[in-house]
């Protein structure tokens, strides 16, 4: 279980994008962490299918969360 000051800076991070994300009609909700150093999320509405996605999660959500919580190592979107 990850620390409370560790999420709190996660979900900092996601607050940051989540505006840029429902511009386009998605959203993003975090489902773990583990380890302290890798986050598990979800991308939800437009996001789920768009073909820059990836992109979206390495260069956006992953640098970010970085910056809030620089021991995360990865994110990785989850898929149902």
């Amino acid at each position: 279980m990850a620390s409370k000051e560790l999420e709190q800076n996660v979900e900092k991070a996601l607050d940051e994008i989540r505006p840029f994300l429902q511009s386009d009609g998605g959203d993003i909700s975090l489902l773990s962490i583990e380890d302290d150093k890798l986050v598990r999320v979800k991308l939800l509405g437009a996001c789920v299918g768009c073909s820059v996605n990836q992109m979206t999660l390495k260069s956006g959500v992953e640098m970010t969360i970085k910056k809030y919580a620089p021991q995360i190592e990865q994110v990785i979107n989850v898929q149902e």
